[in-house]
């Protein structure tokens, strides 16, 4: 006999043969189901890991790694300060910046905004902005010429397009012959940005950073100094360098702004695995449930194999067989299935959207317009091991109970 007589047995107990046509569809559903909630979970895992560092990168688009500034609020000498900062391991770029909160309104309507001040000339050693713009480049904003670039939501939202002017009313108040008045600005709309990100595409509006000190009255003062660090993980480490060698600054970076919210994106991901991970116990309970059915069908064929010498173990690893050939068919099925459907979602999900006429991946929902995916091999493995632990599980019993058969009782009703 060239293979052992368990494999082979098993391999004929796997064709369906008279009378084991219900088992054999018993065993078919459930290495579909096993296929079926692999390829699941290592599609929903690539989404998971594709939306997470797409948002990361995006935030970090807009977001510096690190901001400095002073425990009074505002930080005067900035153009030494940014020299000494630069000095500081893994520090690629400094740029300062003043932000306000206010509204703008233009054609009847009106929307809260964050406006950022910010130096053309530096903003690209620490944002994406540069390669955000739309038109034209972001030196287009000079100093005194009060123009305003918009993110491309905001802009839809308030009915404007380049050239337009809008007004910028400031929760500050300035004392005029009128009396006590809300501070107005108007800007021109030079250009627009696309982030990529809805949040910011809809809140946040660029001038100039003198044309911000203007408003601010800040003078020579600038709200702090953004920094941009080798990488971005590294941020803290970064942070508390700065902090230990000038108590007198404030420092803190995106981990600590974005904490709660990469947070929660990670514990979904977990429940996410957990409760797809459900598919596949259901699908190892069929396994369970095949297999003792075809023990319950083969105890006349156990018995005659004891009684020509078969050992417990033997018929045990018989069985185990069976059902490992349902689990590593449907785990390979399923991780081929998942592998291919999550390398191709970017061609997947629009087919869907055109054909049900549905938004699969609204952008003011999910914070960014397309469904990202990123295949991890480390994370199909550890699927796969699970997958394949789940099912070996479901083949104990069944086989311990074959295993326990007494060839004279088997034989008996024979």
């Amino acid at each position: 006999m060239s293979l052992p007589y368990p494999l082979l047995i098993s391999l004929r107990y796997s064709r369906a043969g008279r009378g084991n046509h219900f088992i054999a569809f018993m065993g078919f559903s459930s290495m579909l189901g096993v296929a079926l909630g692999v390829m699941a979970l290592i599609t929903v895992i690539s989404v998971m890991n594709g939306y997470e560092t797409e948002l990361r990168q995006r935030i970090l688009g807009v977001v510096s790694h690190v901001n400095v500034s002073s425990w009074s609020g505002s930080l005067s000498g900035w153009q030494q300060q940014r020299q000494a900062l630069l000095k500081v391991d893994e520090v690629t770029g400094a740029a300062p910046f003043i932000e306000l909160q206010g509204m703008l309104s233009a054609h009847n309507r009106s929307t809260g905004v964050m406006v950022r001040g910010i130096d053309p000339g530096l903003e690209g050693s620490v944002s994406e902005f540069p390669a955000y713009m739309e038109n034209l480049p972001l030196d287009v904003l000079q100093p005194g010429g009060f123009g305003m670039v918009l993110g491309r939501e905001l802009a839809v939202s308030l009915g404007v397009s380049v050239g337009d002017k809008v007004t910028l009313l400031l929760p500050k108040v300035g004392i005029t012959p009128m009396g006590a008045m809300p501070r107005l600005k108007r800007f021109t709309v030079l250009d627009n940005f696309t982030a990529g990100m809805h949040e910011y595409d809809s809140t946040i509006a660029l001038i100039h950073l003198q044309d911000a000190a203007r408003l601010a009255r800040s003078g020579e003062q600038v709200q702090g100094i953004r920094l941009r660090v080798d990488e971005p993980l590294r941020a803290p480490l970064v942070t508390q360098l700065i902090a230990s060698s000038d108590p007198a600054l404030a420092v803190t970076d995106w981990t600590r702004q974005h904490r709660n919210f990469f947070r929660a994106v990670r514990t979904e991901k977990t429940m996410m695995f957990l409760i797809l991970t459900l598919i596949v116990a259901v699908a190892a309970f069929n396994i369970v449930s095949a297999l003792v059915m075809l023990v319950t069908d083969k105890q006349g064929d156990i018995a005659i194999l004891r009684t020509m010498g078969a050992r417990p173990r033997g018929i045990m690893a018989l069985f185990m067989l069976q059902g490992c050939t349902i689990g590593v068919a449907g785990t390979l099925l399923g991780s081929l299935g998942g592998v291919a459907l999550a390398s191709n979602l970017d061609l997947v999900v629009p087919w869907i959207e055109t054909l049900l006429g549905i938004d699969v991946f609204p952008a003011d929902v999910y914070y960014i317009a397309e469904l990202p995916s990123e295949l991890r091999w480390s994370d199909v493995g550890t699927i796969v091991t699970v997958s394949l632990s789940l099912c070996l599980l479901a083949t104990l019993y069944p086989a311990w109970r074959g295993a326990n058969v007494e060839p004279a009782e088997a034989l008996r009703h024979e």
